[in-house]
């Protein structure tokens, strides 16, 4: 028995060690597999990371760039691209700036594109008398206009004794026809030398001096700017003509006189007629810096005068009183080239009129066709009856 407990026994403590050795080897295993599958998740994810396609992301063209990361172009170096500004739905146009018809030194002929272009109106009612009183002293220097006219334009004017107003004598160099002409005052040679209305009266009354008011139709009269000595025979020629029918045959003075015409008519507010302005359009082509001239008189131009409406003929204006047992002129009968008047009833002297001016209504109408034939005008400088108050 006892060799059987033995054996037992030794058997037993046979078994442990084997048993040790499976359990370390059991443990070994153990790890190995977890160390393979260990292994086997980190290649499965690795394998993940590389094939899983990448989250889905804003596109590059969706992201603005900053301007200051702008390439520059192959052409240059623009400037970094700004928000554009905000647009006026409803802008205001630039006011061109008005042409100051009184500026001395403004062009002729852009002067002449301020000019209204209008139809010639009716010449009903013109009277010389609506352009006040003849040759008015209309700048109080003492003077009456012709003779302020006349020392103007002629060379080495003289006056008569003790007077500084009255010129005797002087020599003209006729702007129209380029003529020297001597001026002597007397009853048969003052006529020789008129002052000429470079814009004729009736010419004025035609486009726009109708509208004017007495006092201004005056100063128009008798304004130095409208105003220039010339010869009888070229005023004659002249009449009533406008730049469309008349110019001077002095061809070196057209630039001038077209000029001279355009700024009266611009400082009166008057119009010109579509042939007018052709016209002094043409001539003003070969001197295109010709300067306009402003009035003395007129500080700003006036207000402009409207046509009369085509259909209303302006109404008929009275006919000027004469002197007593002288002949009214008719209305119609304007002296402006009218051609020859009747002969007044009998000659008369100053001591039929009340005035010097009733004087010179009756004279200017008469004598640019029948002459002096009342004898008022003694001393020959076309002022009537100038004894008269």
């Amino acid at each position: 028995m006892s060799w059987g407990k033995s054996s037992l026994g030794e058997k037993q403590a046979a078994v442990r060690p084997r048993r040790r050795f499976i359990a370390a080897g059991f443990l070994i295993v153990v790890l190995l597999v977890f160390w393979l599958i260990a292994g086997t998740s980190a290649d499965a994810e690795e394998s993940r990371g590389q094939s899983s396609p990448a989250p889905s992301q804003t596109p590059a063209a969706a992201v603005p760039t900053p301007p200051s990361l702008v390439e520059p172009s192959a052409t240059g170096n623009p400037a970094p691209a700004k928000a554009p500004a905000p647009v006026d739905p409803s802008p205001e146009p630039e006011s061109a700036e008005p042409l100051d018809r009184q500026e001395p030194d403004v062009a002729a002929l852009a002067l002449l594109e301020t000019l209204p272009i209008k139809g010639r109106a009716p010449k009903t009612g013109y009277d010389r008398d609506e352009f006040g009183q003849a040759w008015a002293d209309v700048d109080r220097n003492g003077c009456d206009t012709r003779n302020d006219i006349l020392a103007r334009d002629v060379d080495s004017p003289t006056f008569r004794s003790n007077e500084s107003c009255r010129v005797i004598s002087g020599v003209l160099q006729d702007p129209y026809s380029g003529r020297t002409v001597e001026f002597t005052r007397g009853q048969e040679t003052s006529a020789l030398v008129p002052v000429d209305h470079v814009v004729a009266l009736s010419d004025a009354w035609q486009k726009g001096a109708q509208q004017l008011t007495l006092e201004q139709r005056t100063l128009l009269a008798n304004d130095p700017l409208n105003l220039l000595a010339t010869t009888q025979r070229m005023n004659s020629q002249k009449s009533d003509g406008d730049g469309a029918t008349w110019l001077p045959q002095n061809k070196s003075f057209r630039c001038a006189y077209v000029s001279r015409q355009i700024s009266v008519k611009a400082a009166y507010s008057l119009w010109v007629t579509l042939a007018e302005h052709d016209a002094m359009e043409r001539i003003l082509a070969d001197c295109p810096d010709e300067a306009a001239a402003g009035s003395t008189l007129v500080e700003e131009p006036l207000a402009e005068a409207e046509a009369p409406a085509a259909t209303a003929p302006a109404a008929k204006a009275p006919a000027a009183k004469a002197p007593t047992g002288t002949p009214a002129p008719e209305a119609d009968n304007a002296p402006a080239g009218a051609g020859p008047q009747p002969a007044p009833a009998r000659s008369v002297n100053c001591s039929d009129f009340g005035t010097h001016a009733e004087a010179q209504t009756w004279f200017e109408y008469y004598h640019p066709t029948m002459g002096d034939i009342g004898g008022l005008d003694a001393d020959g400088d076309l002022l009537a009856c100038v004894s008269l108050p």
